[in-house]
């Protein structure tokens, strides 16, 4: 059985019908890699007619759902299941006793159960799981299941939660990593110190968790999920199932958002237990209140820097203090602390550094991956920290930056020499170029309209009122994975006569594709190196070898990396393919007389010209191939060592109008310069950028989960406020092209760095615009209209 979809379309077909290339006619222009080609999930997506995984569909097939904990800690005394399971329809409900292998999982390390036994660690932990004939029944089931919890008290504050008695066998710290850098009595001249908070931010993907299982004839099951990394989804599922990997399928399905969300396993075990025990298919999909306690969020952090500087403005020393939250379970929380550490005093020359950093475990939701992956929370202190010593020194901000910016060559906190590009000043300069915007009621601009003010259609905003700040950050990440761990893609090209007898090349590659581009990246590769028009993608599944996470802004660099490592194995033996068949003799330099040029194979002597179906001559030539980026290896006991593979920089300015009395705030533009290696398709640059900072936004002036006690306030779209069309600035960026050494075509991963720097910079726009020492984001309209007037920045 496979599953049917609502929509027609598959989630990777092209737009539309291509009409067959003629045999004279020479490559399509426009298509390769460096131009804006066309997205092929991009006009059914807009149309409507992407199948989504929410969109699965099966003949006969069951509803799964989950009842969840309303504690947030609490010890489970009886689980009673049988007044569930008597109503019609309701074919079976699950609990901890009916997991037939491993009873925990975990992105990292296997530490959450599949179903709370005896202890509740969270608000909203799975207890049990159910399949009935429709969702309604399912809800019915899940209400009619009786738990006797014993409330217990809740560890909520991360400070306490390091030396409280353990919530989980494995302790509550996750890890606890210290850089020392040069030399830690080193003193400067002016000293500045403050303390920073950043709230708890959700990924608030528009498609919530679903997906379809059905049992396969060999005991198996195949599952089709919205996921970030299908090959240690299937490992975590076989391992709970107590199945060999091979006896679990996963297919990739539409995925409607993920930005570090779906990295984690939601429901993926759940449904694969529910279609074996009842022998059907069985789809779950989350309501959006469950997507909330479904997976994980960004760790909420709380961070004491101080800073040393000459009186010239170059940095001496920095010191830091990072506490976040992990939450009830481990995710990647050993990861994010890491990220958080090493990029804690931002893309500058420190010499001397002393980092103490702490990821811990309470009960408050699990934390995760989400777009910045530690290096967003570290870049609202440290950025916060550069406008303070700004301040102290006298000094323009941005000159401040320019003074200490680093440059290739230059090393790191940790020890670590940047031995590829790092174009800061660029950044820097390009985001500062742009022109500011005018007052919308300035002159020769007509009256001014007052859905632009802070507060828009609520009108309640005065012009006289509003005071504007231009604020500046700076920010980067490292790309890829980290600290020695074997960091891989695999994928698979074939190149064979298509039914009409035109050329046609297919990718296979495991990459999940959520929305960031890599279904038009991966065409855009083959083109470019095969000079084949048509290239179909056959969909993501663990059938091909792993490609990785798409997290890390990874994927342009490692599965873009495999398919131009195959697409090059192709090339390669299609031309001794054809040396052979036309006798090319020159041993070991028949390549040398053969080329892949403009779609056909060429001889350099003028010998003959084959298009590629002639070359071909009914022959398919398919490789595969694993990409491997450079080596790393793990910090050491100091925090040392080269645990990066390459960086990704930006700068962000912002200018905002705020409403000081009433606490409104609306950003008017952002403005940034970002390194983007190659800019492989323009086009889907300047969309991650947007998006990026839709998210960065967000964090600075509205989105927070609301946790109180361990418990989630507001797990809706009425109450977790994200921006809307109308929330977003006028967006201008420069894209600063300096091809990387060693990656595949010279890119860069682009997704994460709107975000990490976009927040400090609305931020210090506030701070500008009102004089108050904001030090905690999401910034609220309390903070600042009840704030205390006046600069807040002083030298110490």
């Amino acid at each position: 059985m496979t599953p049917q979809h609502v929509s027609a379309a598959a989630p990777f077909a092209p737009a539309a019908p291509q009409a067959p290339p003629r045999r004279d006619r020479k490559r399509s222009p426009g298509r390769g890699v460096g131009t804006s080609s066309s997205r092929p999930d991009g006009i059914p997506k807009v149309k409507g007619q992407f199948a989504f995984s929410s969109d699965l569909w099966a003949d006969g097939m069951l509803w799964g759902r989950t009842l969840r904990s309303p504690h947030p800690a609490a010890r489970i005394r009886r689980v009673d299941t049988e007044a569930a399971r008597r109503i019609p329809g309701v074919h079976a409900v699950l609990t901890a006793d009916d997991v037939p292998g491993e009873p925990n999982y975990g992105l990292e390390h296997p530490d959450q159960p599949v179903f709370a036994s005896n202890v509740i660690r969270y608000h909203g932990e799975a207890v049990a799981a159910v399949a009935a004939d429709h969702p309604e029944i399912a809800w019915r089931a899940v209400q009619a299941i009786e738990v006797d919890y014993e409330p217990t008290p809740a560890v909520v504050d991360p400070e306490v939660a390091i030396d409280a008695p353990p919530l989980h066998p494995d302790g509550n710290v996750f890890r606890h990593l210290t850089i020392r850098h040069g030399d830690l009595e080193a003193a400067g001249e002016v000293t500045v110190e403050g303390s920073y908070a950043v709230g708890m931010q959700d990924q608030a993907f528009l498609g919530p968790e679903s997906g379809m299982a059905i049992p396969g004839d060999d005991g198996g099951v195949d599952l089709y999920i919205s996921t970030q990394w299908l090959h240690v989804d299937r490992d975590q599922v076989a391992a709970c199932l107590g199945l060999p990997p091979g006896q679990v399928r996963l297919t990739l399905s539409g995925i409607g958002g993920a930005f570090g969300a779906r990295e984690d396993v939601s429901l993926q075990v759940h449904v694969c237990l529910l279609a074996l025990r009842t022998g059907r298919a069985v789809k779950m999909l989350y309501s959006r209140e469950e997507s909330f306690f479904g997976h994980v969020h960004r760790h909420p952090a709380r961070m004491w820097y101080r800073h040393a500087a000459t009186k010239a403005g170059e940095l001496v020393k920095v010191e830091a203090r990072l506490l976040l939250d992990g939450g009830a379970y481990a995710s990647s929380s050993t990861a994010v602390i890491a990220n958080a550490a090493c990029f804690s005093c931002g893309p500058y020359r420190v010499p001397n550094a002393h980092i103490d950093a702490w990821v811990v475990r309470t009960n408050n939701p699990p934390c995760g991956a989400m777009r910045g992956f530690g290096a967003v929370q570290a870049c609202f202190g440290h950025e916060s920290q550069m406008d303070k010593l700004a301040a102290a020194l006298q000094m323009d901000p941005v000159q401040l930056r320019l003074r200490n910016a680093l440059r290739s060559g230059d090393e790191l906190i940790t020890g670590q020499r940047i031995t590829g590009t790092a174009p800061v000043r660029e950044c820097i300069e390009a985001a500062v170029a742009h022109p500011l915007p005018p007052d919308a009621g300035s002159e020769g601009r007509g009256p001014y309209d007052p859905l632009l003010l802070p507060g828009g259609a609520g009108r309640t905003a005065d012009h006289a009122d509003v005071r504007r700040g231009v604020g500046f950050a700076v920010g980067f990440k490292n790309l890829m994975y980290s600290e020695g761990f074997d960091d891989f893609s695999t994928a698979a090209v074939r190149l064979e006569e298509g039914g009409d007898g035109e050329p046609v090349a297919t990718v296979h590659c495991a990459a999940a594709e959520v929305g960031q581009g890599f279904v038009t990246l991966a065409q855009q590769i083959v083109r470019s190196v095969l000079g084949v028009d048509r290239v179909v993608l056959r969909a993501a599944d663990t059938r091909v070898g792993s490609a990785g996470s798409t997290s890390a802004s990874r994927q342009t660099w490692m599965s873009g990396g495999a398919v131009q490592a195959a697409a090059l194995a192709v090339r390669d033996a299609l031309l001794e393919q054809v040396a052979e068949a036309r006798g090319v003799e020159v041993q070991g330099a028949r390549r040398k007389l053969l080329t892949l040029r403009d779609g056909e194979v060429v001889h350099v002597e003028g010998r003959f010209r084959l298009t590629l179906t002639e070359a071909l001559d009914g022959r398919p030539v398919e490789e595969v191939r694993e990409y491997r980026h450079a080596p790393t290896m793990p910090l050491d006991a100091d925090g040392q060592g080269d645990a990066h593979v390459s960086y990704a920089f930006a700068a962000h300015r912002a200018v905002v109008d705020v409403d000081p009395d009433l606490g409104l705030v609306r950003v008017l533009q952002i403005t940034t310069g970002q390194d983007v290696g190659k800019a492989l398709n323009p086009l889907q640059v300047t969309g991650q950028i947007e998006g990026g900072i839709a998210q960065g936004l967000g964090l600075a002036v509205m989105e927070e989960i609301v946790v109180d006690g361990g418990r989630i306030r507001n797990p809706s779209f009425t109450d977790y406020l994200i921006p809307t069309a109308l929330d977003m600035p006028d967006v201008q960026a420069t894209l600063i092209e300096q091809p990387e050494p060693g990656a595949p075509f010279g890119a860069k991963g682009v997704g994460e760095p709107p975000t990490i720097s976009s927040t400090p910079a609305v931020v210090s726009a506030i701070r500008a615009a009102t004089g108050i020492d904001l030090r905690r984001v999401p910034v609220r309209p309390d903070d600042i209209a009840l704030g205390v007037t006046g600069s807040a920045f002083s030298a110490k």
